[in-house]
């Protein structure tokens, strides 16, 4: 059996000439937890940072895989390489992405600049897996100018896409509940950019005003967060989109706050990648720990309240 590092270091030379299966197979062995996956993330660290990592997010059925794929053609008439990743719902029955790699985005599947990828968001909060950034780590690594990535549509929770971008794009549409709702929600108060798709709705004006109103509570200084009217089934909107996202990244570059949001990001993965470790560690003692059972049970007896179990618990693995 090859050691780990060894099959790592194979893969790891292929991934950063740009090969597409060396990408696909870096990011299954991520997913998978493989210590081949963490041994080649190691191995293409130091060769990352230079992508550009774009988020979007919103509520279901708004248009983003749509809005996507036309993105992706935009970028790829300027020569650009992107890769996509979609964070889907997890299957109960396979722990894979339920959806898989978006039909929207099919047209681009055959074209050698473009790598598309479906993760399953495997019940993470944000609707973002514990591998997400190691795979868009991967995918920079790999050569990729843009990084997409596509969050689940699921509430409040999904501004943990914050962590993973470095500007991100809500994308709502009028006439939608969904969309009222995420004003409502706070998920407002995450975007650089706002996409209204599907804009040739009669009551697109009127969401308008209304997200104009939501931002004018909000602070007034620094980057003014844009609004754009797309169409995306029409391709129309797209260049000022693009354009859009292009002055969020140039105003985060000139003020110092790029360099701010990616160590911000990089230390909330740190942390989130340890608590996950933890969390399986303390979930194999309690199956195989006798005296973590009875701990439990002293809990289920009502003699132990659940705080004070959970620090006994953290003091003998701690």
């Amino acid at each position: 059996m090859t050691a780990p590092g060894r099959t790592a270091a194979d893969l790891a030379e292929r991934l950063l000439a740009g090969d597409k299966r060396a990408l696909a197979r870096a990011i299954s062995l991520v997913e998978d937890d493989d210590p081949e996956g963490w041994a080649l993330v190691q191995e293409v660290y130091p060769r990352t940072g230079r992508a550009k990592v774009i988020g979007f997010t919103g509520p279901p059925g708004v248009g983003k895989s749509t809005l996507l794929a036309e993105l992706v053609r935009h970028a790829r008439e300027r020569e650009r390489q992107v890769a996509v990743l979609s964070i889907d719902p997890s299957s109960p029955f396979t722990q894979g992405a339920l959806l898989g790699d978006r039909i929207r985005l099919a047209e681009h599947f055959l074209d050698a600049g473009v790598f598309i990828r479906s993760m399953a968001s495997r019940g993470s909060l944000g609707g973002l897996s514990e591998a997400t950034l190691q795979a868009a780590l991967l995918m920079d690594a790999s050569g990729k100018d843009e990084v997409l990535l596509e969050t689940v549509g699921v509430g409040q929770a999904e501004v943990n896409i914050i962590d993973h971008a470095d500007t991100v794009v809500l994308v709502l549409q009028p006439g939608s509940g969904d969309s009222i709702q995420a004003l409502k929600a706070g998920v407002m108060e995450i975007p650089d950019v706002i996409a209204v798709n599907k804009s040739d709705h009669p009551l697109t004006d009127t969401m308008i005003r209304e997200i104009r109103g939501v931002l004018s509570l909000g602070d007034q200084k620094g980057w003014r967060v844009p609004i754009v009217k797309t169409e995306a089934s029409r391709s129309e909107g797209i260049e000022e989109l693009t354009d859009k996202i292009a002055e969020h990244r140039e105003f985060i570059e000139k003020e110092g706050t790029l360099a701010e949001r990616r160590r911000r990001n990089l230390m909330n993965e740190v942390l989130a990648l340890a608590t996950a470790r933890l969390r399986r560690k303390l979930e194999a003692s309690v199956r195989k720990d006798e005296s973590v059972q009875e701990l439990l049970d002293e809990v289920v007896a009502r003699r132990l309240d659940p705080a004070s179990a959970a620090a006994k618990l953290l003091e003998r693995e701690l």
